[in-house]
């Protein structure tokens, strides 16, 4: 603990602040939704945040009740953000646990229609995860979206308009988790054995040419979409395209901005470091309070949104002894380069 800051830093903002782990937050046109995974104790998983100060479960209470998911229902929400088309986008991991079996049709990246508050589709990933598939975040480039399999390693290549979703570098060294250190130390689940996370963090370059993902461990890769997005090239020929990008530590959360800048959580020493398409790295923020930022998010006017989530104090994640602190805080703080590309429409 003695190389974690001690120091908070004035340019962070504490605008929201929950008695839930809160893992995601996006806002669009005035909008601020979050997510909650059932991490600390189960309940509603994905809100809108209003100006009143309530939490209103979103879409509906219906997605958010806890009773014979899928139909209908969330399983277990990992993430959430505005897509390119304005919509929002709700991962659902499929299983209620990294390490869980997968519920039959569970796994799906859902899209809601902002005016009217309604689902518009429903994207079923069966075809592309394994029983032990832990659907975690996605990003867009055009017509197709990526998804990262935190639980059974690999990447997913979603076609938007056909609904097919295709499995790639199914197992790559690239995409495979070592030990994830926070404040010093692995994670460990509730029976003390070390927990890996797999393919989590994924960002689209601002001209849609490359994918940059990497394990919750560390380790940055890229490919260029284009090899990707193409269903006739072979396992072996991806995996010769894949590029080390960056010795990155163990990361909560990315953003990327339209400079094409990526921004990652440093759960190791509660950072928050910017890394430049030059590949050399700065710190951005250090704060006491950043512990386990988790999906950052950067709005129209280019401030970072930060969820302190303290997912490594969960049970889940703590050798089964909770230690969060509440409230759980979202940190907000201006960045130089602008908003993010929105991913490519």
């Amino acid at each position: 603990m003695s190389s974690l800051p001690t120091e908070e830093d004035p340019r962070l903002t504490s605008v929201l602040h929950e008695d839930r782990v809160c893992t995601g937050v996006t806002a669009v046109r005035g909008r601020v939704f979050l997510s909650y995974p059932s991490a600390d104790r189960p309940g509603v998983q994905v809100v809108e945040a209003l100006p009143d100060g309530r939490r209103e479960p979103y879409p509906d209470a219906a997605w958010n009740r806890s009773d014979q998911p899928p139909d209908g229902a969330f399983v277990h929400v990992n993430g959430l953000r505005a897509g390119p088309d304005g919509r929002l986008w709700i991962v659902d991991s499929g299983t209620p646990q990294v390490g869980g079996a997968q519920v039959p049709g569970g796994a799906r990246l859902i899209a809601v229609n902002l005016d009217g508050d309604q689902v518009d589709r429903v994207y079923h990933l069966d075809e592309a995860v394994h029983p032990d598939s832990y659907v975690d975040d996605v990003r867009f480039n055009g017509p197709v979206a990526y998804l990262s399999d935190a639980g059974a390693a690999g990447l997913i290549v979603l076609d938007l308009d056909s609904g097919r979703s295709r499995r790639v570098l199914d197992g790559h060294p690239s995409t495979v988790g070592g030990p994830v250190i926070a404040d010093g130390r692995a994670l460990r689940d509730p029976d003390g054995a070390e927990v890996r996370l797999h393919v989590d963090q994924l960002e689209v370059s601002p001209d849609g040419r490359w994918l940059y993902y990497q394990p919750a461990s560390g380790g940055m890769s890229r490919i260029a979409t284009r090899w990707l997005d193409d269903p006739s090239v072979s396992a072996e020929e991806l995996a010769r395209r894949v590029e080390r990008w960056c010795d990155t530590p163990s990361t909560g959360g990315t953003a990327i901005d339209a400079t094409g800048t990526i921004y990652l959580s440093d759960v190791e020493r509660r950072r928050v470091l910017a890394l430049a398409p030059d590949r050399s790295v700065r710190t951005l923020v250090a704060d006491p309070r950043l512990a386990w930022v988790d999906a950052m998010w950067i709005d129209a006017e280019a401030r970072l949104w930060m969820p302190a989530a303290q997912l490594h104090l969960t049970a889940a994640l703590n050798g089964g002894r909770p230690a969060v602190g509440y409230p759980v805080h979202v940190y907000r703080m201006p960045v130089e380069a602008g908003p993010p590309p929105r991913d490519h429409v």
